[in-house]
């Protein structure tokens, strides 16, 4: 047993959380801080911490895109991002100057599919991808045992999409590439569309068939390229109940018996899940960032 305590920082675009404890069963403390300027936001963050009992590590999956390589000048820093004042922020220099603890950095589709492989519907697996659907797009995958990095990280949100102007004259929302997935798909660019957001839709309207097809699509071309075990999908959108046998219909028609597994063919509704954390896999992703890189130093 370990007496250890991790600070956890879900760093999003509207609201920052940050939790004190050890896992799902021990949150200490929790609040939420929205999202103003780095300067607002991380003081009312470094305060937080400070008023609670000391972390061995804080874990901090964050909005990005963002630098998540120590070895890089810019490790900790947001890159430039659209959210206004956040472009080249040092978020997690911020931390370091006032709290003395080892910071772990990692994008924050990243952060869920850790809290999701450590305590929710990734448990057991070895490679698998969790997809936040909501005011944007974004993908974390674990990939044989570990989260994918590479160059800077995965921007699954931003694959290009079959899309058939015929069917779907609107030209997408994406600043960078107009109908890219996110573009078509993410919540603004649904409330863009049909003028107004998406959740106030009613369920027979022509919205949800085209936006499950965008996303079987995508959830398509990640199923033939990584062979994830399972897909999770998180996000206001992705975890919509009417949606979900949807999306999990149109990929295995899309798949077409390709991949010839029983997870797809028969077994499609274990296949494609929410998340067995629900709205918490951030946090406490973010929770278990800081206990692997807690022991990671002890080692």
């Amino acid at each position: 047993m370990t007496n250890k305590l991790y600070g956890g920082i879900e760093g999003g675009g509207t609201k920052f959380i940050c939790a004190v404890g050890t896992g799902p069963d021990d949150i200490r403390a929790q609040t939420r801080v929205e999202t103003t300027t780095p300067a607002e936001t991380m003081r009312q963050v470094i305060d937080f911490f400070k008023a609670q009992e000391p972390v061995a590590a804080i874990g901090f999956p964050c909005f990005g895109p963002l630098d998540p390589n120590p070895n890089s000048p810019t490790y900790g820093h947001i890159l430039p991002t659209p959210k206004p004042h956040w472009s080249n922020a040092d978020v997690v220099g911020m931390l370091r100057a006032e709290l003395n603890v080892p910071v772990a950095f990692d994008t924050d589709v990243n952060g869920s599919a850790l809290g999701e492989w450590t305590w929710g519907a990734a448990q057991g697996l070895n490679t698998f991808i969790y997809l936040t659907i909501g005011t944007g797009i974004g993908g974390g995958a674990f990939v044989e045992g570990k989260l994918l990095h590479g160059l800077l990280h995965p921007e699954m949100g931003h694959i290009p999409m079959p899309h058939d102007f015929a069917k779907d004259p609107f030209e997408g929302n994406c600043p960078f590439h107009n109908d890219c997935f996110e573009g078509l798909a993410a919540g603004p660019a649904m409330e863009k569309r049909w003028g107004q957001r998406a959740e106030t839709l009613p369920l027979n309207h022509p919205a949800w068939d085209l936006e499950a097809d965008y996303i079987a699509s995508a959830l398509t071309a990640y199923a033939h390229i990584l062979s994830p075990e399972r897909i999770i999908l998180g996000g206001g959108i992705g975890q919509l109940e009417h949606l979900l046998p949807r999306i999990q219909q149109k990929t295995r028609e899309k798949i077409n018996g390709y991949i010839q597994s029983s997870k797809i063919i028969d077994e499609i509704e274990q296949y494609i899940v929410n998340p067995g954390l629900g709205s918490k896999s951030g946090v406490l992703g973010a929770i278990a960032l800081a206990k692997n890189i807690s022991e990671s130093k002890v080692s």
